[in-house]
Parts: structure tokens; sequence; C-alpha cells
């Protein structure tokens, strides 16, 4: 690679894209990787700043930079993963809705190796939309090829870097405790929250059904749910120390195997988490009527995406579980849970 004075240059082959900011307006490429540069370019390029341009000159066991993006994003990518066109030597990571998995034992190898860039969003962030969730490139135009032989052999070690859980759909049954819903003294709010949160994650809520305080109708409704086919309890209500909520006791009364009740999260602390013959039955506590983030954004997409979550992942929430409860919600766009 040698450099050669613009007004020389005319009739090269530019070897890199080159870059025009304009500060608060654009950044984007003012001549792209291949252009040959004409007469009327000049201008241009000394506008941008650009003297000199690279005449690039490829030696033996060198990859460029927009080869070695490819090569590094192609190693990498799993499913539910699309890659971008490269721009200036980048290609992004685009995901398809499901739950973000990275694998940041394999993604700290490669970043461990000089010269190397491949950065992600937090594993586990749920995608609700096609978004971009990763990119990679490398620092200089030309890299040591054998640096993208040793990405490609981290990345052969696993099923892939980057990928998507997908999230399976879930026919979900709603139980709504508290005597003051049952007898119509107020109108339940919880179960339209439940019902768009589910609708975004790709399941189904096949019916809510209301209960009184007594949890031998709220253990009765659990059950009923199961015998139909339910994939998934959500019981609303009740969750709170006092006397008259009694959800806990008829989760537990089902005889489902409790993992967890309570968790270090703020919001989402009176939370509890049982298994009966496979389904997942979820108290939720009132803060997930009030907050658009909360311990089931946390939580349930993982179920949805087929992780089995134990005591233990719950215990490691504590460390970014608390909120800042910001005038305006960005979540997941957040630190919140990561």
């Amino acid at each position: 690679m040698k450099t050669v004075r613009v007004e020389e240059a005319v009739g090269m082959v530019l070897c890199h894209d080159m870059t025009r900011i304009v500060p608060g307006e654009t950044k984007s490429p003012a001549f792209k990787k291949g252009h040959v540069i004409a007469e009327e370019d000049i201008p241009t390029l000394l506008e941008i700043g650009k003297e000199h341009v690279y005449v690039l000159h490829m030696e033996k066991g060198t990859v460029h930079e927009n080869e070695a993006a490819h090569r590094i994003a192609n190693a990498a990518a799993g499913p539910g993963i699309t890659l971008s066109e490269v721009c200036e030597g980048r290609i992004n990571f685009k995901a398809s809705p499901g739950l973000l998995d990275i694998n940041v034992e394999a993604l700290n190898r490669i970043n461990s190796i000089e010269e190397v860039v491949l950065a992600t969003m937090h594993t586990g962030q749920q995608v609700t939309s096609p978004q971009n969730v990763a990119g990679t490139r490398v620092v200089p135009l030309v890299i040591d090829e054998k640096k993208i032989e040793q990405v490609e052999a981290i990345c052969a070690e696993y099923p892939y870097v980057v990928g998507i859980r997908e999230f399976k759909h879930h026919k979900v049954g709603v139980v709504t405790t508290g005597n003051e819903v049952y007898t119509g003294r107020i109108k339940d709010k919880f179960g339209p929250v439940i019902k768009n949160k589910f609708a975004k994650l790709g399941s189904t809520v096949m019916d809510q059904r209301l209960t009184s305080d007594d949890p031998s109708m709220t253990r009765d409704a659990i059950l009923a749910f199961i015998a139909e086919g339910a994939e998934m309890i959500v019981v609303t209500g009740g969750m709170s120390v006092d006397p008259d909520d009694q959800t806990p006791t008829a989760i537990r009364a089902t005889g489902a195997e409790v993992i967890t009740y309570g968790s270090p999260t703020f919001p989402g602390v009176m939370f509890m988490i049982a298994v009966l013959d496979g389904v997942p039955i979820f108290g939720l506590p009132g803060c997930v009527m009030y907050y658009r983030a909360s311990i089931f954004d946390l939580v349930v997409p993982r179920f949805l995406a087929g992780e089995h979550v134990t005591r233990e992942d719950i215990v490691a929430m504590g460390h970014g579980g608390f909120c800042a409860t910001c005038d305006v919600c960005r979540y997941p766009i957040c630190p919140f849970g990561k």
C-alpha cells in the first residue's frame, strides 16, 4: 500500500470507502471502495480532508477489511440472524424476533485477538421486531489472514456466537384473584396488560378467569387450565404480604415445585415461579401492571424461548435488577436486568 496525492490519483481505484461527515446531519461514504477517481472528484476529496489516497497492493497472506468482516460475520452468526452489506468495513447482524443469545465466552476470545472487533448488545435481551444487535469489522485496512483464521477456529468450537432463540407459541391461562375483582366492586385492569405483553412475544392468552381470595378456588382454576392444555399459567393479584393475599398459598397447593418466591429486582420483588408437570406458573406482583419493564420482562421471555430458569439465575438478577425509573422508559435499551 502506498500513498499518492489526490491530484496525481486520477484513474486510480480507491481501496476503501471515504466518509463525508456533516455534523448533525449525516455520516456516509462520499466515495465507495472500487471507485475510479476522476478529475472532477479532486475538489470533493480535498473538501473532506483527503489530500492523499492509498493505492493498495495486497501481499500474500493478508485480507482486506471488507473480506475480513464477511468472514468474521459468517463464522459468528447463528439462527435468526441476517447480515447487512459491508459499509465502511463493517457488517451488522440483524436479529429476528426472539431472545438474543450471545456466547460471551466466545465473544471475549474473539475480541482478545488484536485488531479484531465484534460488538453486541447484552445477551438475554428480548427482540420483538427486527433490529441490529451486533456489528463486526477489523481495525486496519488490511489484516494478517492468520488473525481471521483464529476467529474462524474459535467460532467453530461453538454452535454460534450471536444468535436468536425463537419465542415458541404458548397457550397461556390467566387467573386473576381478589374479592374486589371477583365480586365486581372494581374492574380488572391486569388482564389487558398481560394479553398485550404475550401478544408481543408471540403467545396467546386462551382465557382469563376470576377467583376470590379463597386459595382453594385459585388452586382449582390453575389445575383446570392445565387439564385444558395450558402451557403456561399466570396468576395476577394476591402476591403481597396482606392477610387476604393468598396466591402463593394457592400455587403451592397445586403441588407445583416452587423455583423461587421473591426476586432481587425493583420492580418485581413479590414474584413467584413454580412448575407443575412441566407447566410454568408465575405469580405476578402488581408492579407488572404499572411498569413498562418489570420482572415479567426479565423472566417470562426466557421461558418462552425454551430456557430453564433456576433459583441461581434469579439470584444473579440482583446485579442490574434496580430500575432507575426514568421519566421516559426506553426498556430494553437501558441497564435494567443487565
